[in-house]
């Protein structure tokens, strides 16, 4: 499972010209889910991100989490996570989890986030999503189960 977390001031997705989602300040999070993903990797991929200091205190140090300062989330499905591009021009998603099982582990994820008590907001899974986001830093950090040992 792969998630990219940007630190933003406010983040909203909007499909077929309808916002589906937006938040404040928090976490845009972009969720792919792999082959052999389960709901445990989800459960702890959503707590490592929860619990990342990476919002500023009154120093100026990145040392509180999106839980500490009652952040948002904003949480959009995508599979292009998995892209490999090692080989042609033409990426292959062959890495990406099956679709049925992407989409019940994504709403796992929002899920296990709205428990949290913080706000949460998602795009539409499969659909043709439009985001946009002010990236507060820019704060943008990768967490990859397989480089955590999930």
């Amino acid at each position: 499972m792969r998630f990219v977390i940007q630190r933003v001031t406010h983040g909203s997705v909007t499909v077929e010209g309808n916002v589906v989602g937006s938040i404040g300040q928090g976490l845009v999070v972009l969720v792919g889910v792999g082959q052999g993903d389960t709901e445990s990797i989800a459960l702890r991929m959503v707590e490592k991100m929860l619990g990342l200091r990476i919002f500023s205190d009154q120093a100026g140090k990145m040392n509180l989490s999106v839980v500490d300062i009652a952040g948002e989330l904003l949480m959009i499905s995508q599979f292009t996570l998995y892209a490999d591009c090692r080989k042609g021009r033409r990426p292959s998603f062959i890495a990406a989890g099956e679709p049925a099982i992407a989409q019940s582990l994504f709403r796992f994820c929002i899920e296990r986030v709205s428990a949290s008590g913080l706000k949460t907001a998602s795009g539409i899974f499969a659909a043709d999503m439009q985001v946009s986001l002010n990236n507060d830093g820019p704060v943008t950090i990768v967490l990859d189960s397989d480089e955590l040992g999930l």
